[in-house]
């Protein structure tokens, strides 16, 4: 049992972190197409002109500035987390720097679909391992916890809030933006089904008796269905 738990944590270590270096890896894709970035990429691209550092490395500075805001929503990071503040954008910058420059339109329209494309597989990675969310996602899921919003509304308002700044300050907004916006949702459900760690471990032959995420647990005999642990699921994160 204890090298199943072994190895499964392994499992799940490696997944994040190829989810992450893939992550910065599509983010660079993005760049080079010129076609327009993720809301957030527009935010730190627009300020990296400004700042004079590289969009990599501006990313981690404000993942780190965003994970600050975390203490006042009562938010605790994870492994995930910290990993993504500082790996996501390392990785980018090196797949910017060894990433040809293209000027064909053919070519620049294959690095906007093949970089939304891995931001999908990615998403689905580095969230199915279960290390907890990245700096961004816990800002999101905290804000709608403490202010009683849906999670659509305040994801809405923040990703238009910092795509307006971006754009303001110089970040590139275009058909990838839009492009991203309306398939990064389908991506990263279809990729998390995929690679969701806890679905693989209740899938496990000759383990304890588990049951899949999205399947109501058995009942326990006499249990209050409102009081019991399974009717109040705790918030990721």
């Amino acid at each position: 049992m204890a090298d199943v738990t072994r190895d499964g944590l392994l499992r799940r270590l490696v997944q994040l972190y190829i989810g992450l270096l893939i992550y910065g890896l599509a983010g660079a894709l993005q760049v080079r197409s010129g076609l327009g970035l993720d809301p957030w990429d527009v935010f730190h691209q627009g300020l990296s002109k400004h700042i004079g550092l590289a969009i990599g490395t501006t990313l981690i500075l404000v993942g780190a500035a965003v994970l600050l805001l975390w203490i006042p929503l009562r938010q605790l990071p994870g492994l995930g987390t910290l990993s993504n503040v500082v790996l996501i954008g390392v990785s980018m910058n090196a797949s910017l720097a060894w990433l040809p420059h293209v000027h064909a339109m053919v070519w620049r329209i294959a690095d906007m679909v093949i970089g939304i494309v891995l931001c999908g597989v990615a998403t689905g990675m580095y969230i199915g391992a279960h290390f907890g969310p990245g700096p961004r996602d816990g800002l999101m899921t905290g804000l709608a916890r403490r202010t009683g919003r849906s999670i659509r509304l305040t994801r809405t308002c923040l990703e238009v809030t910092v795509l307006a700044v971006g754009w303001l300050l110089g970040g590139t907004v275009g058909i990838g933006t839009v492009l991203f916006a309306a398939s990064i949702g389908p991506l990263a459900q279809l990729f998390m089904r995929i690679f969701d760690t806890k679905i693989s471990r209740d899938r496990r032959p000759n383990g304890p008796a588990r049951w899949r995420t999205g399947r109501r647990p058995p009942r326990t005999p006499g249990a209050d269905p409102r009081t019991s642990a399974a009717a109040h699921p705790a918030i990721p994160g």
